[in-house]
């Protein structure tokens, strides 16, 4: 009975995982690795449901100082449904080779608790498919660090900004705060 009770409850498990998966947003159907740590994160399973702001960071760029109010964003938002992701990338040739002094430059200068992943690039042939796939949905590919891709809580839009706007924009706050409305 309790091997019969184990075998229907990872059916039961397998089925609610390929609803998620037919329910999941392309976008979000990548498996990534968090920052400095061999932990793999399944895109669909943490995020499907949330509005999600991508962002190719850099540690040694002008703009690094916006990790305080991706942050900051991020705080606001996360019980509202918002997960901001960051992947560190030296596409622009301001990144550290080594991921460990990227996470100490998150973690211990700019307070980051958002999602942080493994350096990827983020424009040309050598992109990561995630990242050529948010500048196939948008015509837009990251011209510098600190570009942010909005998706919506229903997976169906997704907006690209610029590395100049800023987190605390007030267009920008508005764009978040509608694409965490349920449509």
């Amino acid at each position: 009975m309790k091997k019969l009770s184990i075998v229907l409850g990872a059916m039961i498990a397998s089925a609610a995982s390929t609803t998620l998966a037919a329910d999941c947003p392309d976008v979000l159907k990548h498996m990534k690795r968090k920052l400095n740590s061999q932990e793999i994160v399944n895109m669909c399973d943490a995020y499907a449901g949330k509005a999600v702001l991508f962002v190719n960071t850099a540690s040694k760029c002008g703009f690094t100082p916006q990790f305080e109010g991706l942050e900051k964003l991020y705080d606001t938002f996360k019980n509202d449904g918002l997960v901001v992701v960051g992947f560190p990338s030296n596409s622009f040739a301001q990144e550290y080779d080594d991921e460990s002094k990227t996470a100490e430059i998150c973690e211990l200068t700019y307070g980051v608790n958002f999602p942080m992943f493994e350096p990827i690039d983020v424009r040309g042939e050598d992109a990561d498919p995630l990242y050529a796939q948010l500048a196939e949905e948008t015509g837009k590919q990251p011209k510098w660090n600190f570009n942010k891709y909005l998706l919506n809580k229903e997976g169906n839009s997704i907006v690209h900004y610029g590395s100049r706007v800023k987190p605390d924009d007030e267009d920008f706050l508005a764009d978040i705060s509608a694409a965490l409305k349920d449509e």
